[in-house]
């Protein structure tokens, strides 16, 4: 009895403890909010100088990895790193050095990280490997230009950078008005906002030697990628020469787009990203290249002409680019009706729930630190009228400048997207708050085909691009924005500052991303469907709207009967998904993710299912290490090999040809 009284005692006295220091904590966290800055001194000059920085390197490597396969992972916690790991390194280096600095907090870290995401998610957004792309001359010739004879715009830096600060700022102020519902009243987790915003107060607050350990990772794995890139460059030649065509299942598989090509960027996204991404993409490739393709090929001079080039539409790839579109259309609508339902369903029930509440008299229980978060937001707060004064200006401001660079663009197309686009990006930016899935890309596709269909058959495909432009960049930058304020939320970070951060950044991205767009035509063979940057997405975004224009009178032969098929296909494995249980359900394969391989093949598949198992053996020999370290390792990989990226270009631009071409025969 006298034990069991001793524990009793002693689970009280715990319970006791806990209990002070919770609240002792919730008194640090109050006298915090006391001493915090400022919303003017959390953006420094030093803070912009670093985001500008890392701005440029994440988006040449957004710019690569947009125009060779089209699947970008989310870099956000990869910048707060990298944000993390620059100031820290600088800080350190000047107080060395005897100067003294003003301390580097979460709310600086927070901002460079917003700036240099926003910056990044122009090259992604701005449609610079897809809708814009597929308005130049090559992209026209390569998807049949008989079938839209002088649609096409010859991409320019001046006329691209001002139409991106054009579209692209529109986004920053159409949710301002709803910011606090979104946050604060529904309370949605925004998955990549919320996991930044755990790095960062993680950063801050475990002290320097998680820190070091991060860093030290980053920089051995960022030195081997950036060392190894430099090494498979002397072997490169020209032509299909070095190791990145090492034919590593055998020549045969070679010939099919099967072999691991030595990419560290690719490693690296696969160690980022969910492992059914990885594997998804590798089943695309085994039931594209591996299946379909051969047998297709089998049909030449049958299903379509022998005496067509291999890059027109009325040849294979014409089977290649429709089937991939018919997968995403398929997944894409499905999502689209899923996520739509499930934003509806949940703004009801919470205005149900609130209507229950306001009767009964009761009230959610905030947590201490969820209060001073709300707290913090509120009180920081940017007028209803800035967003609605700012979005009606860029709307008639729009509605004139946007028709004066695509003639084809009439002012009312412009006046009647940017209407609807309100109402698609709440219902965008909630999807997205509840489920990490933005549905910008599928939303631009109503854009798309509506002014494809407003406009007509002469005018159609180029209008049709550019309204696709209009709409997903206003979905893309507002739900970005949301997540940035996620982040800020729950950092204390004050939602001027994210909005000021997020400004920054959109501006310096519409100024970078055409530079580096250019750099990378003018360096690299960009569209070629042989090459390297072969800009999948420009074609599928080019021959949608033509679709969208002509109708389905082009597609070769039995081409459409595969097309609905497939589109069959991929609403079928959703509902299947979705209907398993979750433990099974999480293994089925993705299909917007299978149809990238359709085009481009399973190369870039094998190296991202290498970074998957590495961290899945990882996991296995070490939870705890590789739940630490496998972002600052993938991290270090993907920034390695893609900076060499900006000296290849200029050796490329300088006429500088590597001196070995490293090639495999059979014998």
């Amino acid at each position: 009895m006298k034990n069991t009284e001793m524990e009793s005692e002693e689970i009280e006295r715990d319970m006791e403890d806990m209990e002070q220091e919770k609240k002792d904590d919730d008194y640090d966290h109050l006298q915090a909010s006391k001493r915090l800055q400022p919303w003017t001194k959390q953006i420094t000059i030093r803070g912009v100088i670093a985001s500008v920085i890392l701005g440029s390197v994440y988006t040449v490597i957004a710019m690569k990895i947009n125009l060779t396969t089209g699947i970008t992972p989310s870099l956000n916690v990869s910048a707060a790193l990298l944000a993390f790991v620059l100031m820290k390194t600088w800080t350190q280096i000047l107080q060395k050095s005897g100067i003294s600095t003003v301390p580097f907090t979460r709310h600086e870290n927070t901002m460079i990280q917003t700036c240099s995401v926003a910056c990044y998610t122009i090259a992604i957004g701005g449609g610079f490997g897809s809708y814009l792309l597929a308005l130049n001359k090559k992209t026209y010739e390569l998807a049949g230009g008989s079938n839209s004879p002088g649609t096409y715009k010859e991409l320019r830096i001046g006329w691209m950078t001002g139409y991106s600060l054009l579209i692209c700022f529109v986004g920053l102020f159409v949710l301002i008005p709803l910011r606090k519902i979104l946050i604060v009243d529904y309370k949605l987790i925004f998955p990549s906002g919320t996991a930044t915003a755990v790095l960062i107060n993680g950063f801050h607050s475990q002290g320097d030697d998680i820190a070091r350990k991060q860093v030290k990772g980053f920089s051995k794995y960022f030195s081997v990628s950036f060392l190894w890139a430099i090494f498979q460059w002397f072997f490169t030649g020209k032509g299909e020469c070095g190791f990145a065509q090492f034919p590593t299942f055998g020549l045969e598989a070679w010939r099919q787009k099967f072999y691991f090509d030595f990419s560290m960027t690719y490693v690296g996204t696969g160690m980022i990203c969910p492992h059914i991404v990885s594997f998804s993409l590798l089943f695309g490739a085994v039931i594209s290249w591996g299946i379909m393709w051969p047998l297709i090929e089998k049909q030449k001079g049958d299903w379509y002409p022998t005496n067509v080039p291999e890059s027109s539409m009325e040849s294979l790839n014409g089977y290649k680019v429709f089937i991939s579109i018919a997968l995403l259309l398929g997944d894409g609508l499905y999502n689209f009706l899923k996520i739509l339902y499930f934003t509806y369903a949940s703004i009801y029930g919470k205005l149900k729930n609130e209507k229950l509440d306001l009767a009964v008299g009761s009230k959610n229980e905030d947590t201490e630190e969820e209060r001073l978060q709300n707290e913090v937001f509120i009180r920081e707060r940017i007028p209803m009228w800035f967003g609605m004064v700012g979005y009606t200006l860029f709307t008639i401001i729009n509605a004139f400048a946007v028709p004066a660079i695509f003639p084809e663009v009439k002012w009312y197309y412009v006046i009647i997207a940017y209407i609807i686009a309100p109402s698609i990006a709440f219902c965008n930016a909630y999807g997205t708050g509840l489920t990490d899935w933005d549905m910008a890309f599928n939303y631009g596709k109503i854009g798309l085909f509506m002014m494809a269909a407003l406009a007509g058959k002469q005018q159609g495909v180029v209008a049709g691009l550019v309204g696709c432009g209009i709409i997903k960049s206003v979905l893309y930058v507002s739900s970005t924005l949301m997540h940035d304020l996620k982040t800020g939320h729950l950092t204390l970070t004050s939602p001027r500052t994210m909005l000021l951060s997020q400004a920054i950044g959109t501006a310096i991205g519409c100024v970078v991303s055409p530079l580096t767009l250019t750099l990378f035509t003018k360096a690299f063979d960009v569209g070629n469907p042989k090459g390297e940057y072969k800009a999948p997405f420009a074609i599928v975004f080019r021959n949608m709207a033509i679709i969208g224009v002509e109708g389905f009178s082009f597609l070769p032969k039995h081409c459409l009967q595969l097309c609905y098929g497939f589109f069959a296909f991929a609403v079928a494995i959703n509902i299947v998904k979705d209907l398993l249980p979750k433990k099974i359900g999480k293994w089925m394969p993705l299909p917007i993710c299978m149809a990238i391989p359709f085009l481009i093949g399973g190369y870039f598949a094998v190296d991202m299912c290498v970074g998957s198992l590495v961290v899945l053996i990882w996991k296995k020999l070490n939870a705890k290490k590789a739940a630490l370290m496998s972002t600052s390792v993938a991290s270090g990989l993907i920034c390695g090999d893609g900076l060499w990226i900006l000296p290849a270009a200029v050796l490329s631009l300088s006429k500088i040809s590597p001196p070995i071409c490293m090639k495999f025969l059979s014998s």
